[in-house]
């Protein structure tokens, strides 16, 4: 068999039998329909031709080409699965690429938004959701814009997760949203007050104005036209509102789910409740935001405690506590605050 026929008939089992995700299956097709390029040049296009010596001369070139240690890892991560499934169909006796070492990732810090900076954000889409018009009626478009950000603050879900989000899977009654994560996880997510008026408006007023009649969607966020929306304008819409706060830093719709753990923290959430919240597998995913919060606390520590400035230093020169990039204690986050009990709840359900 040649192995273009067997990534094929892989993809197809990972998508529909293994339930991968959307973005999952379209990274592992990207990797593997570079692979086979690559073993077209060398003429190995055989099942049996593939070995881990083939396997690192593809890494090594995507490497050569720029690939950062975080991107061949993925593919590393991509090749290992291919290998497996390879096994475990009987087209090869064991994993060629079992003994691939992923390379060491150099860790970096995600950038978050201040809960001021939040805050303007999110009123400013308000802001806008409330004034603009079309036809003398609402726009629906920026209603939804706007319930979206406020979301995606609210929950901490990630893009796909948004975009794919089934209106049957909201409920305001009880201010939560039933999320299906990565690896066909769910994960029942609470909602503050905030999140939740907007969501009823948007249901309400915005959603039957996009929903088109002749092809319904199930989807709660609808494009344009009524079908589904693309993850690209969501991306595009967060990085129209923050791309400013962060200069050339990456902002996309990550950033506020990053900023909304941090926020967490900083506010005294306890590890393993932002870690259930953002449906980390792994703990050690959501440790990342208590380096970030102990940066906060050091900068807080600076700003505030009198022995920590240097001698002579006027504390009317001292920077303020948002070029600082700290959490002011005082304000309230509302926008991700659920019902009383509610988080405790999830935190005894991990337990």
């Amino acid at each position: 068999m040649q192995t273009s026929e067997a990534v094929v008939k892989y993809l197809r089992t990972i998508e529909f039998e293994y339930g991968y995700s959307p973005e999952t299956v379209r990274a592992y097709r990207s990797d593997l329909y570079l692979f086979l390029d690559f073993l077209l040049t060398t003429k190995q296009v055989m099942i049996r031709d593939l070995n881990a010596d083939i396997m690192r001369g593809w890494l090594w070139q995507q490497q050569e080409e720029g690939n950062s240690s975080t991107t061949i890892a993925r593919k590393i991560a991509t090749l290992k699965s291919f290998g497996s499934w390879l096994e475990a169909q009987d087209l090869l006796p064991f994993n060629p690429a079992e003994t691939l070492q992923t390379p060491k990732r150099t860790q970096k810090l995600p950038r978050v938004l201040a809960v001021e900076q939040v805050r303007h954000i999110l009123n400013t889409a308000k802001q806008r959701a409330e004034t603009a018009r079309v036809n003398g009626g609402p726009d629906a478009r920026a209603i939804r814009d706007w319930v979206m950000l406020e979301l995606i603050y609210a929950t901490g879900i990630r893009l796909s997760e948004t975009t794919l989000l089934p209106l049957s899977h909201v409920n305001l009654r009880e201010r939560t949203i039933r999320v299906i994560g990565k690896g066909n996880k769910e994960r029942v997510i609470p909602f503050g007050k905030p999140a939740a008026e907007a969501l009823d408006k948007y249901i309400r007023v915005a959603r039957p104005l996009l929903t088109n009649p002749e092809k319904p969607h199930s989807e709660l966020f609808l494009g344009n036209r009524g079908g589904k929306l693309p993850n690209s304008h969501l991306y595009r819409l967060v990085t129209k509102y923050i791309g400013d706060l962060l200069g050339a830093e990456p902002a996309g719709p990550h950033t506020l789910r990053h900023s909304v753990a941090t926020h967490m923290l900083d506010y005294g959430a306890e590890l393993r409740v932002v870690q259930e919240f953002l449906g980390h597998d792994s703990i050690a995913s959501t440790q990342v935001y208590t380096h970030i919060s102990k940066q906060r606390l050091a900068q807080g520590y600076l700003l505030a405690h009198p022995r920590a400035k240097k001698p002579g230093s006027d504390p009317a020169t001292t920077r303020t506590k948002e070029q600082a990039g700290a959490v002011d204690p005082t304000s309230d986050p509302v926008r991700f605050k659920p019902k009383p009990g509610e988080l405790k709840k999830y935190k005894d359900a991990d337990e």
